[in-house]
């Protein structure tokens, strides 16, 4: 057999023995709203349907089929709730790993809803009094940000898998998450990015903005739609961080989270080192010039 012939056959083969890992289309279920729950819930609503019933709430898994939801409310609470990053409180009941390259997270009220219990809400958390009204929540009373960042990564594990043996849990993907925003003003400025579970970027796609200057409502979600898995999710929230000294105008556009909805993750095949060890001689053969021999006369 010819060497091109070989290098051809030995690339053939190896697509063959690892697992195809393709980009995905990405149908979105996307919205701005005003200030109003009402104004974006029936694009949430259909999201949901779209990830399917039941919600399984903290049940553990494996589950073949439903969905998640964090909505950042700890039943009703009212109160301002710093953590840290890694943000875990829902990494086990429900497989979600939340992340920044900040200094932590928050869940805190948008408004001071017990003012003379002295209930310190978004204004009071980062000592900026602007921020007194610019938010609103989806489900009230608190919504959900990093601190010193407006990046948030979301990864997934199977829900109730962490244990002695795996204190990290079964690595997970989903087919399908998304977001409520509040407050974005500026089109391009927040997005979610979602990336297959060796970090490959399936797709981009950028939060619709609200259709009021302050307190509007957004929801951005996505499906794999060719049976992708999406192993990690990129949330870039306006294009600036919130703190005590930085204010909307002059192109300074800033959001916060509120609820998340996501499919119920599913355990991923990653290929074996082997096989991937294979696609790298494969595909360096492949690149290797191939010399002709000369023919003799």
């Amino acid at each position: 057999m010819s060497q091109r012939r070989w290098m051809t056959a030995f690339s053939l083969s190896v697509i063959l023995v690892v697992p195809t890992i393709s980009s995905a289309e990405i149908i979105t279920f996307a919205i701005g709203g005003n200030s109003s729950s009402a104004s974006i819930q029936g694009t949430v609503d259909a999201f949901r349907a779209a990830l399917g019933d039941p919600l399984n709430a903290n049940d553990p898994g494996p589950l073949a089929d439903g969905r998640r939801e964090i909505n950042w409310d700890g039943g009703g609470s009212t109160a301002t709730a710093p953590g840290v990053t890694p943000f875990t409180v829902f990494f086990n009941t429900r497989g979600a790993l939340i992340e920044t390259p900040g200094t932590g997270f928050v869940q805190v009220p948008v408004t001071d809803n017990d003012p003379l219990n002295g209930v310190s809400d978004i204004a009071d958390f980062y000592g900026n009094p602007s921020y007194d009204g610019q938010f609103s929540a989806f489900s009230p009373v608190r919504v959900f940000n990093p601190v010193g960042s407006n990046v948030t990564d979301v990864s997934f594990i199977i829900p109730g898998t962490v244990d002695a043996i795996n204190p990290l849990g079964i690595p997970a993907a989903v087919g399908g998450f998304g977001a409520v925003f509040s407050d974005v003003d500026l089109d391009q400025t927040t997005q979610i990015q979602f990336f297959d579970f060796l970090g490959n970027l399936i797709a981009t796609h950028v939060v619709p903005a609200g259709v009021v200057s302050d307190g509007s409502l957004s929801f951005l979600g996505g499906i794999a739609t060719a049976g992708e898995q999406i192993g990690r999710v990129r949330i870039t929230t306006g294009n600036a961080a919130l703190d005590a000294s930085t204010t909307e105008g002059n192109g300074i556009d800033l959001a916060v989270m509120d609820d998340f909805l996501y499919a119920e993750p599913q355990q991923v095949q990653v290929p074996e080192p082997a096989a991937l060890a294979l696609l790298g001689l494969g595909l360096a053969a492949a690149a290797r010039p191939v010399r002709r021999r000369s023919r003799r006369r």
